[in-house]
């Protein structure tokens, strides 16, 4: 007989143990960046502010997640925090993409709800999605704070971003995965600082 073939199980293995060495080296990279992005967002909530997310595909539904573990909670029992993901509206998604291009989806809505001191979280594994560049560019003509959580190669957005999580990777997937754990970690942390 041939040699022994890679069963499923195996893959799932291989697959995990990749996955928690792209965690380790994020938590050596990345835990410094983080700690001071939940500290903006901290003191953004605190003065009554409001957090703004946006992301498209798999980043759209990490704007999605974090959106809810702030509005609803995350460990402890406590009031809910001003966070809207600007992805959920699709009058409103339709209506921009087809006044004004896809382009201008998050920016335009970023124009008609954010304030200055507010904090916009725009997510991009390549760090080029055109519309969260732009609506990254309008936060910052405005006056909010920006976050960018990013994969190796931050693009466009390192500019943009007054706190870049960028993954230690260019593999979508485990970018992704490093973008919930950092979502988990600073909603933690505004938690604990706000509540605990």
């Amino acid at each position: 007989m041939g040699r022994e073939t890679e069963t499923g199980a195996d893959r799932v293995r291989a697959i995990f143990a990749e996955s928690a060495r792209v965690h380790e080296m994020a938590a050596e990279s990345l835990s410094d960046v983080i700690a001071a992005a939940a500290t903006a967002l901290t003191n953004a909530l605190r003065a009554g502010r409001k957090v703004l997310l946006c992301g498209n595909g798999g980043s759209a539904a990490d704007a999605q997640h974090m959106a809810a573990e702030l509005a609803g909670r995350l460990r402890l029992e406590r009031g809910g925090l001003p966070a809207i993901a600007l992805t959920v509206n699709s009058s409103v998604m339709t209506a921009l993409a087809n006044d004004y291009g896809y382009d201008m989806v998050f920016a335009r809505q970023v124009e008609a709800l954010g304030r200055e001191g507010d904090v916009l979280i725009g997510i991009s594994t390549s760090g080029r999605s055109a519309n969260v560049v732009r609506a990254l560019e309008a936060a910052r003509a405005a006056g909010l704070v920006t976050v960018g959580l990013v994969g190796r190669d931050a693009g466009p957005m390192e500019g943009l971003c007054d706190h870049l999580i960028a993954a230690p990777i260019q593999d979508t997937q485990r970018i992704q995965e490093i973008h919930i754990a950092a979502g988990h970690a600073m909603c933690e942390i505004i938690e604990s600082a706000l509540f605990g």
